[in-house]
């Protein structure tokens, strides 16, 4: 697993994965793509992989793909430590299940692709343009963004009723429920396999309809960067106001904590998206995120951001 395996080598093991990689009704075959080797591409991939199902992960990335087999493994560890039901396959069956590749070309089997760019509208457009030109005529394709809304990367190719949201919280291996996007034209067959896919690798959908943000993040970016804001006044510092979520409110982790394992890049990302969808300058992201940000402190993955982690 330390070298990208050959695409066609995983489609054409597709019959092998039986019926617990089948979805969207019987004889469905199992490739299913995933589009970005980053943290949440690699974690959906794991899930799938450890479902049964025949996975292709493309990225254009070298250095992406050169990491991601080891970064699967270390999931794959630390989730069946953590999960309370045992995964469905070994834990070699799962590594060898999924290929790396690095061109859309190499989705052409797929039935199904979960798109995990960047959080970037025009990188997120090209690559559902290429997806169109390069996949079956009847695969699903299934947007992974944090806020961008369906309709606008459906607009985008030929096949908008086969095109929905499925907003995958992080470390997706380990969250339960996804957020489950219906665009303005996603047909219900669609949504169903969509549906049917979460439910084989035991997470549960809910539907909400199309709007930037969605819910989850319309809302939550919205918290972290007021919480930020909070910091940056001098109101309180970063330990202090998750405190004050998780012992006034009850809540797990803090804003500010939570923005940290998502990532402040992406948290940055996301509001310039969700300032751009919907003109509404609460969502310019202030000066405390965008400068941990410039000096490299995104958070968890860089061992800094609002708050100090371990060696990366």
């Amino acid at each position: 697993m330390n070298e990208p395996n050959s695409a066609p080598a995983a489609a054409a093991a597709t019959d092998a994965a039986g019926a617990s990689g089948a979805f969207g009704g019987a004889g469905g075959a199992s490739v299913v793509g995933v589009v970005g080797a980053g943290t949440m591409g690699t974690g959906i991939a794991q899930c799938l992989a450890e479902a049964g199902h025949r996975v292709i992960v493309v990225d254009p990335e070298e250095s992406a793909l050169a990491t991601a087999p080891a970064r699967l493994r270390d999931g794959i560890r630390l989730a069946r430590m953590f999960r309370k039901q045992p995964a469905a396959v070994a834990m070699d069956a799962a590594l060898d299940a999924v290929t790396w590749a690095r061109s859309p070309r190499d989705l052409a089997d797929a039935r199904f692709v979960l798109e995990c760019a960047p959080e970037r509208i025009p990188l997120k457009e090209k690559v559902f343009r290429e997806l169109d030109d390069a996949c079956r005529g009847d695969a699903v394709f299934a947007t992974v963004t944090s806020a961008i809304p369906v309709g606008r990367l459906a607009a985008q190719t030929g096949r908008p009723r086969q095109v929905l949201g499925m907003h995958f919280m992080n470390p997706a291996p380990l969250k339960e429920a996804v957020e489950v996007i219906r665009g303005p034209r996603t047909a219900d067959e669609t949504l169903d396999t969509a549906l049917a896919l979460l439910a084989g690798i035991g997470k549960t959908g809910i539907v909400v309809s199309d709007a930037p943000g969605f819910v989850s993040n319309r809302v939550l970016m919205l918290t972290i960067n007021e919480a930020a804001t909070v910091v940056q006044q001098g109101t309180a510092d970063a330990a202090t106001v998750d405190r004050i979520f998780q012992d006034c409110f009850g809540h797990t982790m803090g804003p500010l904590a939570t923005g940290d394992l998502i990532g402040l890049d992406t948290i940055v990302d996301t509001l310039y998206v969700l300032l751009e969808c919907t003109g509404d300058e609460r969502f310019q992201p202030c000066g405390q995120l965008r400068d941990l940000v410039a000096a490299g402190h995104a958070g968890r993955k860089t061992g800094q951001g609002f708050h100090r982690y371990g060696t990366v």
